[in-house]
């Protein structure tokens, strides 16, 4: 696996680098967010590891624009900051986890992996074989979900939504079964973060001829466009 670790905090970075080799992992170093967006462009890594007080530019910052250059890699961001609403604001931000400092290395180290290996494996979301919706469709070869001929730029975390609703189209899933698809084993998760998955995944099914719907008492589902 090939990482990018994100941080200025020498003595962290250090420690961190050297663990995350230890696990047998390639890591790429960035301390300074002015030039983080064009050393993670340059490198295409497997998983950023994000810290959010950076110099020259905040990491939130530095991960809109990351998102909006269309770079997809799964984030797990690092911070001091450990409230609710921080949470809220770095998973809005385009984030797909959130580890509050201090934290367990081993804790890190099963994130990322976890992060990972939801990227490579659409299928655990049971997205693989199932029929187009409206005007989506899977692409099996490439673990994609193609609008037309234009690939749907979805974070690992809205591709796990995508494959729950995309199993019973036409059928509302409740929100507590998606949370357990999209945050599977993360207890430290607020349960109303799966609200912004939702929220950012409706603005990226704009025009697609697929909708979002909320049910109200009892869930989600997909729709195509009548």
């Amino acid at each position: 696996m090939h990482l990018l670790l994100i941080e200025d905090d020498l003595a962290l970075r250090t420690a961190l680098q050297r663990s995350l080799v230890r696990a047998a992992m390639r890591v790429d170093i960035c301390s300074d967010g002015t030039i983080a967006i064009d050393i993670w462009k340059s490198l295409q890594p497997d998983v950023v590891v994000l810290d959010l007080s950076l110099p020259g530019k905040d990491g939130l910052e530095v991960l809109q624009q990351a998102r909006k250059a269309g770079l997809g890699t799964p984030v797990l961001i690092l911070t001091a900051r450990g409230t609710v609403g921080d949470r809220i604001l770095g998973l809005n931000a385009g984030a797909d986890d959130y580890l509050a400092k201090p934290f367990d290395l081993d804790e890190l180290e099963a994130r990322v992996r976890a992060l990972h290996r939801r990227h490579k494996a659409p299928s655990r979301n049971e997205v693989q074989d199932q029929p187009p919706v409206g005007g989506l469709r899977y692409d099996k070869e490439s673990g994609a979900i193609y609008h037309q001929h234009r690939v749907l730029d979805l974070t690992p975390r809205e591709l796990a939504l995508m494959g729950a609703l995309m199993n019973r189209p036409g059928h509302a899933i409740a929100k507590e079964r998606l949370f357990e698809v999209v945050f599977p084993g993360e207890l430290n998760v607020q349960y109303e973060a799966i609200e912004v998955v939702i929220y950012r995944l409706r603005k990226k099914l704009v025009d697609t001829g697929v909708t979002l719907m909320t049910l109200r008492g009892l869930g989600y589902l997909l729709k195509a466009s009548a």
